[in-house]
């Protein structure tokens, strides 16, 4: 089982902050770090609206605008991780993070949930299969959604059924799904981690979690022992920091003791696997009901037994209750990226494929981007509108 402590952009721009989230991770158990490569204009519209921080509202572009950082940044953070001993990964949010990222050589990179959707970006991304490892959440995602991503991202590929779990010598698989719960932060009730199985056994795929539950243990351990190959939750050095995600983030303490908890748990699972094993006479990897029943009694110790089982959950992949309102707004749409007249011709750059996230309207599916390009206008359209079939004149 890999641990990736998620730095994000909790490094705020400073790279000695950097370097001490990554040695804060190794310390804290880790075996991956995660970064963010943004670019404020891959993700939002300049009017997609606000965001409270400790220092006051301010427009969310902005304070993703404050987060960019150059390429030698993240050079130097890949070198420094390695040095440590690390695994470095990193999430583009577009095709120029993506490309730019791919040419430091990471050793995976990370899709995250809002960009299941983002069509162009997996088409890219596709050429890297085989050659970079490639992690995929799915939070705010049906299982629909998923199913397009993975084939998109496979879709230059000639693997067999057993290559999907074939690791490389830093312990990835090509492609690795991990089940998440996209609300900040996200109630253990709703995670349904059973779905670390059940999506592993639809997909065939190495399969994990990426938790944002606030609770260093219960959702990670249980994860454990669904058979989790990837557990990633955020890093912070306090959560009182101005990072965007430090306030859900696990300090160091809390990291460490959720990597703890996380491989006694693995540990379990692969306990009552050997033994199914051995009565099998065959290697056995599927989730014995034993290690569930001991992972459930030790937790409902620290827990309450509803807690748990709720956070198991059913298994069967759908909206959590906390993510249906964001479906369709944390994900990706397309989006005009100013204002034009009645009777333009739609032309490259026009139109965006971004997060329509506060204020703005969500905009048709990424995936008609392509066919909108010589399109003409039957109205006038606002800059960040979320684009709609009827704003075309119909040929």
């Amino acid at each position: 089982m890999t641990i990736i402590a998620e730095i994000g952009t909790a490094h705020t721009g400073s790279i000695s902050k950097a370097k001490e989230l990554i040695n804060a991770a190794k310390e804290a158990g880790a075996d991956c770090v995660k970064f963010q490569w943004v670019y404020a204009d891959e993700i939002l519209h300049p009017k997609t609206g606000f965001v409270n921080l400790p220092g006051g509202k301010i427009p969310l572009f902005d304070r993703f605008r404050e987060l960019e950082v150059n390429k030698d940044f993240f050079v130097e953070c890949l070198e420094y991780t390695h040095g440590k001993g690390l695994l470095f990964a990193c999430s583009p949010f577009g095709i120029k993070s993506l490309h730019e990222l791919a040419e430091i050589n990471p050793d995976a990179i990370k899709i995250a949930s809002p960009e299941v959707n983002h069509i162009p970006l997996l088409k890219e991304c596709a050429q890297y299969y085989g050659r970079i490892p490639i992690i995929l959440s799915s939070g705010v995602s049906s299982l629909g959604d998923i199913e397009r991503a993975v084939s998109i991202l496979k879709s230059n590929s000639s693997d067999s059924d057993g290559d999907s779990f074939k690791k490389n010598k830093n312990g990835l698989a090509p492609l690795t799904l991990l089940h998440c719960e996209t609300c900040y932060p996200a109630p253990e009730s709703e995670y349904n981690v059973k779905c670390v199985k059940t999506l592993a056994e639809i997909f065939g795929l190495p399969t994990g979690i990426s938790d944002h539950s606030m609770d260093p243990v219960l959702v990670p351990s249980l994860a454990a022992v669904f058979g989790a190959t990837v557990i990633e939750k955020h890093i912070t050095l306090s959560r009182n920091t101005s990072g965007l995600d430090d306030p859900v983030a696990l300090e160091p303490e809390q990291f460490a003791l959720m990597a703890h908890c996380a491989r006694q748990a693995e540990a379990v699972l692969e306990r009552f696997r050997k033994e199914r094993s051995a009565q099998l006479n065959c290697i056995y990897r599927g989730i014995p009901e034993e290690a569930v029943m001991q992972a459930v009694s030790q937790l409902s110790q620290q827990f309450d037994k509803d807690l748990v089982i709720k956070c198991i959950g059913s298994g069967i992949k759908k909206l959590a209750l906390s993510e249906k309102q964001n479906y369709g707004r944390t994900n990706r749409s397309l989006h005009y990226m100013h204002s034009m007249k009645k009777g333009r011709k739609i032309l490259e750059g026009d139109i965006a494929v971004l997060r329509t996230e506060k204020i703005l309207s969500p905009g048709i599916p990424p995936e008609f981007l392509s066919v909108l390009e010589g399109a003409v206008l039957s109205k006038d359209t606002e800059g960040g509108a979320g684009v709609q079939f009827e704003d075309f004149l119909l040929k």
